[in-house]
């Protein structure tokens, strides 16, 4: 979890950085070929056959979404405080419990009831409508949160039947075209300087995900997410002290009560699990 910390913050500090240069779809762009380059190093160091999949429209379906949770999450990270950004993304569990149910036909809890109702509040907090000016920014991360919930329910589908290797695989195949077009008609080639931070986001988006994964493997949910909280108040602090970007504690108080949402529903989840378990 360190390590998915730190990846986190060092792709939000290197998104900032590229955005003084570069638009959105540029960096994109670029995130997918330094990730295809380290994805392809790993599968020429394993077995290539494992690419082969019989789900590829799910993995398009999946790739369309995470795509553009990608781009939310990236203008946001130019226009508003960082800690706005990592607040509002955790709106993901609240989007995934819900299209859980729709997509998965997952049974809807009270326990998930309970994260969906507090989750709005806590965007309510943070955004707090009519007395604060809702930024176009703004709802681009909370559209953000969306697609990833959708692109999160489909990995889902797909860790059934495919490696995670394949799925970064087709992950970066991909949005490597659709960060291409999307850019071309408006692009600027990055400068010596960029090359760095190019490098940092493509490294640290793979290495994020793997470390939480990994984290999950390792230890229950119920002991990650709250590690995971950790990104909030961190992020803040770097905003801050990099930026001058301003603590504002409805920010802080929307992401706690986001988390307790999220918190008390997976603990339910375990118990349900274990109750299950011992019958």
């Amino acid at each position: 979890m360190s390590g998915t910390l730190v990846s986190f913050m060092a792709m939000a500090i290197g998104g900032r950085e590229l955005s003084a240069q570069l638009s959105t779809f540029q960096i994109l762009f670029f995130r997918s070929i330094i990730g295809l380059l380290i994805v392809g190093f790993l599968l020429w160091r394993g077995n290539w056959r494992q690419i082969l999949t019989k789900h590829f429209r799910i993995h398009f379906l999946r790739n369309i979404s995470h795509f553009g949770g990608q781009f939310g999450w990236f203008y946001g990270i130019a226009f508003i405080p960082l800690a706005v950004v990592f607040a509002l993304e955790f709106t993901v569990p609240v989007w995934t419990a819900v299209l859980a149910t729709i997509l998965l036909r997952e049974q809807i809890t009270g326990a998930r009831v309970a994260a969906i109702i507090l989750g709005v509040a806590g965007v309510f907090l943070i955004l707090r409508p009519g007395l604060a000016v809702i930024s176009p920014a703004s709802l681009a991360v909370l559209g953000s949160a969306f697609c990833y919930a959708l692109s999160h329910t489909l990995t889902r589908k797909l860790a059934l039947v495919d490696t995670p290797l394949t799925i970064l695989f087709y992950m970066t195949v991909i949005q490597l075209p659709l960060g291409f077009v999307t850019s071309i008609f408006d692009w600027t080639t990055p400068s010596s300087e960029m090359l760095p931070w190019i490098i940092v986001v493509g490294a640290a988006a793979l290495s994020g995900h793997y470390c939480m994964a990994r984290a999950l493997a390792i230890a229950d949910a119920i002991v990650v997410v709250p590690l995971d909280f950790l990104r909030l108040p961190l992020i803040a602090a770097v905003g801050f002290l990099f930026y001058g970007e301003s603590l504002d504690w409805f920010v802080l108080a929307g992401g706690v009560v986001m988390f307790t949402g999220n918190f008390l529903n997976i603990r339910a989840e375990k118990k349900r699990i274990v109750k299950k378990e011992t019958q």
